[in-house]
């Protein structure tokens, strides 16, 4: 799935918003070169909840690692960029200014460059302030609807990161077909707290329309009134019932006949506010009946339904293990890792690792020798420290 094929990026990025950036290009067939620091990115040490950041952001990259503060590191990088398409970057606001590598300056060296700035904000009177994901989660409303009343909760995944990192890469494809047309390049920029105030949009249309503000997701009145988690005897499922049509097929399969003939269940508000006298009825039949029972029968009305799982739990799962994962091996490490495709398939195709994840600084000198330059100056560049 090598649509981006030729597409050249240069990624200064760390962490999670900018290397998810990268990974989708990469992974879509673009050639990207992730540019360390001397001694490789820190994101590649993180501890606990961060140890997964590099693993799974950073696949189909190639390394070269630049001291961007000596002279030298400094003519590599502005080498690179002339060549390149992309650069992304997901530095402090101000930062790359004062080593030459703002937008103006990179434009000055490439004018046709597309130069994707991932950030905390977009422009505004917060623009220059430093954010993180989970900032962007308290201070957008999602941690406050993820959680229970007064109690906000920050969701379980990089979800701001990751989805400001696909903003991002929208952007790009946007600009590299007006590119296309007009020989222009562009300063995408993509945030984080604009990325939450999106996906939270639907609540406050709620609020818009109907007057009352939405309530943590805890403690929301669901729209429908089956649509929620039952204890069954060794787990938990998932239950939706969505439609009148699905509603009558559940009690069809499950037995429930009183409900079935009841006209004051025939529609969906009429469940809903009868929903204090259906809900004890379904988990103390649900709680007699194992996962595997309930669900079969779920399936066999149609109905959506879900087993609950961890996420280590999905390697393991029958369909993502058909075509859903990546084998992976981490740097200095014989280890084999698992990890989510891009969930895209185009003409029945996913996307493959054609560059498993870089060592430090692991290509650099073919890299170099790509641009160019002979072996007696790579060894000068090392030897000097401006490349590793």
């Amino acid at each position: 799935m090598q649509f981006l094929n030729g597409i050249k990026v240069v990624e200064f990025s760390h962490m999670v918003m900018g290397p998810s950036a990268g990974m989708i290009l990469a992974d879509l067939g673009a050639h990207v070169v992730k540019i360390e620091p001397i001694g490789g990115d820190k994101t590649r040490r993180l501890p606990g909840s961060g140890a997964g950041y590099f693993a799974m952001f950073n696949r189909n990259k190639h390394s070269i690692c630049v001291d961007l503060k000596s002279a030298e590191g400094a003519e590599v990088i502005r080498d690179l960029l002339r060549q390149a398409d992309v650069m992304i970057e997901n530095f402090r606001p101000g930062a790359l200014a004062k080593l030459g590598l703002d937008y103006e300056s990179v434009k000055a060296i490439n004018p046709g460059i597309v130069y994707q700035s991932s950030k905390g904000f977009l422009s505004g009177p917060y623009e220059q302030r430093t954010a993180l994901d989970e900032v962007a989660q308290m201070m957008g409303g999602l941690a406050y609807m993820t959680g229970p009343e007064n109690r906000p909760l920050r969701a379980g995944s990089s979800v701001i990161d990751i989805t400001g990192g696909m903003f991002g890469v929208i952007g790009v494809l946007s600009a590299l077909q007006r590119r296309h047309d007009t020989g222009e390049g562009a300063h995408v920029t993509s945030a984080l707290y604009e990325t939450t105030a999106f996906l939270v949009g639907q609540h406050i249309a709620q609020h818009a329309v109907t007057g009352v503000a939405a309530r943590p997701m805890p403690s929301r009145v669901s729209a429908w009134a089956i649509y929620d988690v039952f204890d069954t005897s060794d787990g938990q499922v998932f239950v939706g019932v969505v439609s009148d049509t699905q509603w009558r097929q559940f009690c069809e399969v499950f037995g429930f006949t009183d409900w079935a003939a009841d006209e004051t269940l025939e529609t969906n508000p009429d469940r809903v506010e009868r929903r204090p006298d259906i809900m004890p009825r379904l988990r103390e039949q649900f709680a007699g009946m194992t996962s595997d029972t309930l669900q079969e029968k779920l399936a066999l009305a149609g109905l959506p339904y879900a087993p609950i799982k961890r996420p280590e739990d999905l390697p393991d799962d029958a369909h993502l293990a058909f075509n859903g994962f990546h084998s992976l091996t981490l740097p200095g490490s014989e280890e084999a890792l698992r990890l989510p495709k891009l969930p895209i398939e185009i003409d029945g195709e996913r996307g493959e690792i054609r560059h498993d994840l870089p060592e430090i600084g692991e290509d650099c000198d073919r890299i170099l020798s790509d641009l160019g330059y002979a072996d007696e100056k790579i060894r000068h560049l090392r030897s000097a420290g401006a490349v590793a």
